[in-house]
């Protein structure tokens, strides 16, 4: 397989093992993978998508990178670069500006399936839920300290709510 070695135009370097590259490029999306096969997203629904929420926010949309990959790949960077040892559903990668989100994003769509399963939501919901939660990270909104997991739901849902109302 192929060694890959991602690279930003940040100084952070997330070297890929044995990478099977799926590349699809949508404006300025990209959708990679480890392990798994792409999923069925409609990238020029999400793009724009994305490209709304990221407006609201008065920010314009940079590289996005999404790799999408097993538990072990994302235990693997999890450990490698934010030195913890547990699974999680998405690490981003911020290398926005001022003006401008930029990152890579890792999601593991093992950790998507089992917590689709765990709270009772439709897979394809909650893989979207992780795609727009990467996104509003590399806004500023965070989900760790006190009462911040509930802003970040808030701005979840609402962004979900513009995608499945079709306002952008």
């Amino acid at each position: 397989m192929l060694d890959l070695l991602l690279r930003s135009t940040c100084t952070i370097f997330v070297p890929i093992k044995n990478a099977r590259v799926t590349c699809k490029s949508m404006t300025n999306i990209v959708f990679e993978t480890v392990g798994v096969e792409v999923p069925a997203l409609d990238r020029e629904t999400t793009g724009k998508w994305i490209e709304a929420v990221a407006g609201g926010f008065g920010k314009t949309v940079g590289t996005l990178t999404y790799i999408f990959c097993t538990d072990e790949e994302i235990l693997r960077v999890n450990r490698e670069f934010l030195k913890h040892d547990y699974y999680t559903d998405i690490i981003t990668f911020d290398y926005s500006t001022r003006r401008r989100i930029a990152g890579d994003m890792f999601i593991s769509l093992d950790t998507v399936r089992t917590n689709a399963e765990a709270f009772g939501r439709v897979y394809d919901d909650e893989l979207r839920r992780v795609v727009i939660h990467g996104v509003l990270h590399l806004l500023g909104i965070n989900d760790k300290g006190p009462g911040e997991r509930e802003v970040m739901e808030r701005h979840e849902d609402e962004a979900l709510s513009m995608l499945y109302d079709g306002r952008f």
